[in-house]
């Protein structure tokens, strides 16, 4: 199988791959179902506007819109960048962790689940998933006001919503290999496809005469500037997948190697030209179609949001997570609560169980706990 077989058989691909109109359409569905439930919530409760909710004129609950929800989980997967920093995690949790998060929210919508408290979840999830297991205890210790309880209890509901998927295909590993195959070339070692007939030293001397970088009027004169120029390339590139990669949609609308070298495209233009040219003959009906999608690419990197949004921005977040708090779904507040309560009874409402079902497991925990209770016989009578 080839590498793209590969891809295609993951999860990656086949549940969490789109194009821009089913992204949108997924997103405005989940936006329009939440808000109907969260407006159902507050007339079957018959809360006042004080207690808890805006309610308008006509009697609708001022609920958020799409773009306000991508702008507050936007905000809260750059929070989840700054934590993992400050906590010292490798970089692969977290990619994993903010993933996690931007995956959730595809199908949840933060009037439901407020991203405040999904985060720290989906943090401690990815450590798991990346192999990077810290005990919650300890985990919880870095958090302000936060329990183990508060990180354990949404942990089912975001492996749900997750669709119980916790690989991530990042764009790093193909990051690494590419910027090994350009070293190889300056060592006089590198391969081309087979149509190449030029020896490893002719493409080195090749790549000495590709373009200089964007700004640059100067091309590399020895092996070792050659070296130097492409280890900058390479920490701008990663850099970009640290930040832009992660925050945009790029994980859903491309592949893993589309991003990392739309990511070599953004840091050194003729070293990205000079490395397709070496992997794809010029004659080839895809390599106009692959420049496309790398440009499209490297567009949605570059609009990527700041790593730190500026005054205006924090006054626009501010007024969305003030309008969060009053559209919130009164009946999804408490997750403590609703694990708690999942815990003593799994069948009662929100189970989504059908009742024949719900009886018949209740029946069947009621008869364990009756064996368990008699695995020793009954109790023994007192004589008299």
């Amino acid at each position: 199988m080839t590498e793209d077989e590969i891809y295609r058989t993951s999860t990656q691909y086949r549940l969490w791959s789109f194009t821009p109109e089913t992204l949108a359409s997924l997103r405005a569905t989940t936006n329009t179902t939440a808000a109907g439930c969260v407006r159902d919530a507050f007339r079957n409760l018959e809360l006042n506007p004080k207690e808890g909710g805006k309610i308008e004129d006509n009697g609708e609950v001022d609920c958020l819109t799409i773009e306000e929800e991508q702008k507050i989980v936007g905000y809260y997967c750059l929070r989840t960048l700054d934590f993992v920093d400050f906590c010292e995690y490798p970089t692969n949790v977290k990619a994993t962790a903010v993933q996690y998060l931007k995956r959730f929210y595809l199908s949840n919508s933060p009037m439901t689940y407020h991203p405040k408290e999904i985060m720290p979840t989906a943090v401690y999830l990815a450590m798991k998933s990346e192999d990077n297991f810290h005990y919650v205890k300890s985990f919880a210790e870095k958090l302000q006001n936060i329990s183990t309880e508060d990180i354990l209890a949404p942990e089912f509901l975001l492996t749900q919503g997750l669709r119980f998927t916790f690989d991530i295909r990042h764009p790093f590993h193909g990051l690494e290999g590419g910027f090994m195959e350009l070293l190889a070339f300056t060592n006089g070692k590198g391969q081309g496809g087979p149509w190449i007939e030029k020896s490893p030293k002719e493409l080195r001397e090749d790549m000495m005469g590709i373009d200089p970088v964007p700004g640059s009027s100067m091309k590399a004169t020895s092996v070792k500037e050659l070296v130097s120029r492409i280890q900058n390339a390479h920490g701008k590139a990663k850099e970009i997948l640290k930040t832009s990669a992660l925050l945009t949609d790029a994980y859903f609308l491309y592949t893993p190697s589309q991003i990392w070298l739309s990511t070599l495209l953004m840091a050194d233009r003729p070293l990205a030209r000079f490395y397709i040219d070496t992997k794809i003959p010029a004659t080839a009906n895809m390599k106009p179609k692959l420049w496309t999608v790398l440009e499209s690419c490297a567009g949605m990197l570059r609009s990527s949001p700041a790593a730190q949004p500026d005054k205006e921005e924090k006054k626009e977040l501010k007024r969305i997570d003030k309008k969060l708090a009053k559209c919130r779904n009164p009946q999804k507040m408490d997750l403590v609560g609703m694990n708690q309560a999942q815990k003593r009874d799994p069948d009662q409402n929100g189970s989504g169980l059908d009742e024949n079902v719900a009886k018949k497991r209740k029946l069947e925990r009621e008869k364990s706990m009756k064996e368990s209770e008699d695995l020793f016989g009954p109790a023994l009578s007192k004589e008299d």
